[in-house]
């Protein structure tokens, strides 16, 4: 009998460490592709591709088909450090390891600063959607109502979360599914569009904008991506490590398959020059065949994608910010967990900030944040850069045997990473040429410098060198 209750108090004990370090549950591979497909696919693909049909019409299909393989080239990546990585890693502390403490904190910071970016603009959405069934409900009352309800989610625990992500996914997967079922309907003749002013009109033509409207419209389809990172950082969060690879592909494959081909009916049903960006293209096509309550239909799906999006934000900078604290890049109490393995501290923060960017896109002008959010996206995807240029420096470093459990190695490496590299630079560059992604990439460019720059200001204010290739967790 002494030695059952020594054994149950040894278990006791493994658990409340668990739970000091946040590992109180772990996912399945599976659970961890639903998560991150809740988290990439928000209320920007469903709406926000009005505007890059409207620039590259039917060529937005060779768009999602190049932002589909750098997304995979940059997943694998992430993919390789992370199966070699003997602690709990995150692409801040790949880079941290490739070029030193300064490009960690550079991108363990970026991050942040994007997602609460990204957060603030899905829950802007998430209320001007509430709106459309409240219209005299006041949109501060409604972004705290889901700020709440998002913390609240995070608050329950990693396995709380997985699970409603997992099925917030199922029902934006659903949703896509049921619309590529019926573009096929389509397709063969079993359904027709009432609404012939709509249709498509014959001899489609692939570039209408020319290669310029394609290329500026590249940057946008790559935000669809953006939240892929998000299976990185929960990697540590698996029952098996050895699984990320699987997760994560998995992710990128299914999201390639369900945008281009989503897309391909939406082009199929209905002139390209039907759609505009103030209207999400489904409906656009949808209301085509005149479905009754489509509007109200799609307002619910768009509702669920920005608030997923939003929640799957939350989950993944509370991961940097803890990561941050560990490594000395912010205050070490923001790295303490509490009995159920959530960082309440670091939630904390991020509630602070979420709270302060709100009151400010209520203060600043509409273009204004237009801007910021559009600087949000490209700092998100500079971020990738960081990835694949630390996975090309780490690679040297690991260990050649294919027979490991966890060994994985980046399909063509080192020359897809710089494949990589070269596209995003190209999709980053074409933002150049329209007016509005010209100041949201300026923007970013000075965000990224004001971080840079507090690095050596934390430096400062420590009082000494901060240490190269100290342990990380």
């Amino acid at each position: 009998m002494r030695n059952e209750h020594i054994v149950k108090q040894t278990v006791q004990e493994q658990q409340k460490q668990k739970a000091k370090k946040g590992k109180g549950h772990k996912l399945h591979w599976w659970q961890l592709s639903l998560i991150g497909i809740g988290s990439v696919i928000g209320a920007g693909f469903f709406l926000g591709t009005g505007l890059s049909i409207e620039r590259a019409g039917p060529s937005i299909l060779l768009d999602y088909l190049i932002a589909g393989i750098i997304a995979f080239l940059v997943f694998s990546a992430l993919a390789e450090m992370s199966v070699h990585d003997k602690g709990a890693g995150s692409f801040k502390k790949y880079a941290q390891e490739a070029f030193g403490r300064s490009m960690g904190f550079m991108s363990g910071w970026m991050y942040w600063v994007s997602g609460i970016l990204i957060m603030a603009s899905e829950i802007t959405a998430l209320s001007l959607f509430t709106q459309f069934w409240f219209p005299s409900a006041p949109l501060w009352l409604l972004m705290i109502i889901y700020a709440a309800a998002g913390f609240s989610i995070i608050l329950l625990g990693v396995k709380n979360f997985g699970t409603l992500e997992s099925l917030f996914a199922v029902v934006k997967i659903a949703t896509l599914i049921g619309f590529i079922v019926f573009g096929a309907l389509f397709l063969f003749g079993a359904v027709s569009p009432v609404d012939t002013a709509k249709s498509m009109e014959e001899g489609m033509t692939w570039f209408p904008n020319g290669f310029m409207g394609t290329w500026t419209a590249m940057i946008f389809v790559l935000f669809s991506f953006g939240g892929i990172a998000v299976v990185g950082l929960m990697s540590t969060e698996l029952e098996r490590k050895a699984d990320t690879p699987k997760a994560g592909l998995s992710l990128v494959v299914v999201l390639m398959a369900i945008y281009i081909l989503s897309l391909f009916f939406v082009v199929s049903m209905v002139s390209w020059t039907a759609i505009s960006e103030d209207e999400s293209p489904f409906v656009t096509a949808l209301t085509a065949f005149q479905i009754p309550y489509i509007g109200t239909l799609f307002n619910l799906i768009l509702i669920t994608a920005a608030f997923s999006t939003m929640v799957g934000a939350l989950f993944s900078i509370t991961k940097i910010v803890v990561s941050l604290g560990r490594d000395g890049d912010a205050p070490k109490q923001f790295s303490h967990f509490n009995k159920r393995g959530v960082a309440t501290r670091a939630l904390g923060l991020n509630a602070a900030a979420l709270a302060a960017t709100i009151v400010i896109s209520f203060l600043l002008p509409s273009k204004v944040y237009e801007y910021l959010t559009t600087a949000a996206g490209i700092i998100l995807i500079m971020n990738w850069v960081i990835i694949l240029a630390s996975q090309i420096k780490n690679r040297d470093s690991y260990e050649e045997n294919p027979s490991k459990t966890t060994f994985f190695k980046m399909p063509g490496s080192p020359y897809t990473s710089y494949l990589g590299i070269v596209l995003i630079g190209v999709a980053i560059t074409g933002a150049g040429f329209e007016d509005g992604e010209r100041i949201g990439l300026f923007i970013s460019i000075g965000i990224m410098a004001v971080i840079f720059a507090g690095y050596f200001l934390v430096k400062k204010l420590v009082g000494h060198e901060l240490k190269e290739g100290e342990e990380h967790t």
